[in-house]
């Protein structure tokens, strides 16, 4: 590890989702607030800004900007990992450099996608992020987002390669294998993501988190302490209440939408909509989203 840089704390890093209003769909910063409050009260070890379930991608330089330093104003000493969403590097260390100017002394990391399976390639397109704006790396391998399949293996072979590396963020399933194979070959913490459907078994692998967005960030959290206290099996306890609403917010291609809508619910976020060509919710699921609150209400003590 570079003396600049230290590993993220274990525990859990929300990813925030961004708010929008008005037909124009501009970035909502008071809901953005409530959302930050929501992670702060809880003692988050950090948030993630700009993640892929942040919709950084689909937001321009100027938006992403707003939303970085919105995040930052509002969060206090919580730290935060910024999403870095172009992979391809000249774009990349444009977003980078702005991301870091924007979060200031709040950046705990910046995280980056995989953008090549092979070593040598994606170890150069992250130092030439760290050397650009001095910040830790948080190494996301999220395939169904990138496209790119890179085994723990090669994983292993860039973080040796690259020691301002911070975290690593496995989201490529089965995840639970994955964590464990990297987990054996680094001290580097790995964090599970994947709205934490897999999160007790990613614990059980060794994982030092949940680095995740989910519209009830207290049952993510609940599962920590569990596993914190009694391992394995306490943790399933705590979250069992919680799963199914996880899985639910995690089906492929609406589970933007429905998480935004279960916030709506919450009084956290003003409005549900995603972004274009980001699919909006459901009208037939629409009425299973208070099911499954119910449901919760009624398990959780």
């Amino acid at each position: 590890m570079t003396p600049s840089v230290s590993p993220l704390a274990p525990g859990l890093w929300g990813v925030l989702a961004t708010p929008f209003y008005g037909p124009a769909l501009a970035v909502d910063t008071e809901s953005l607030r409530r959302e930050v409050q929501l992670y702060t009260g809880l003692n988050a070890a950090g948030m993630v800004v700009l993640g892929v379930f942040g919709e950084g991608a689909a937001l321009s330089s100027e938006e992403q900007e707003l939303t970085v330093r919105s995040v930052a104003r509002d969060a206090g000493t919580c730290p935060l990992v910024v999403g870095i969403s172009a992979r391809s590097t000249a774009p990349a260390l444009e977003q980078a450099v702005a991301a870091s100017r924007a979060a200031g002394s709040s950046l705990a990391a910046l995280m980056v996608q995989v953008n090549s399976p092979v070593p040598e390639v994606l170890a150069a397109h992250l130092s030439a992020i760290h050397e650009a704006t001095g910040a830790g790396i948080v190494l996301q391998d999220y395939p169904v987002a990138s496209s790119v399949h890179i085994s723990a293996e090669q994983i292993l072979a860039v973080v040796e390669r690259c020691p301002f590396i911070t975290a690593v963020k496995s989201e490529a399933p089965p995840t639970a294998l994955a964590i464990a194979r990297l987990t054996r070959g680094t001290r580097i913490p790995v964090f599970g993501g994947l709205g934490g459907v897999g999160l007790l078994d990613e614990l059980a692998a060794g994982a030092a988190g949940a680095m995740t967005g989910f519209s009830h960030p207290e049952g993510l959290l609940a599962a920590l302490d569990g596993f914190r206290k009694g391992g394995f099996h306490e943790a399933r306890a705590a979250f069992a209440p919680w799963l199914p609403l996880a899985n639910f917010e995690a089906q492929p291609g609406v589970g933007l939408a429905l998480r935004k809508e279960v916030l709506r619910r919450r009084g956290i976020i003003a409005d549900a909509s995603v972004r274009p060509p980001a699919p909006s919710l459901p009208p037939e699921l629409s009425d299973l989203i208070e099911a499954q609150l119910a449901a919760v209400r009624m398990e959780v003590v």
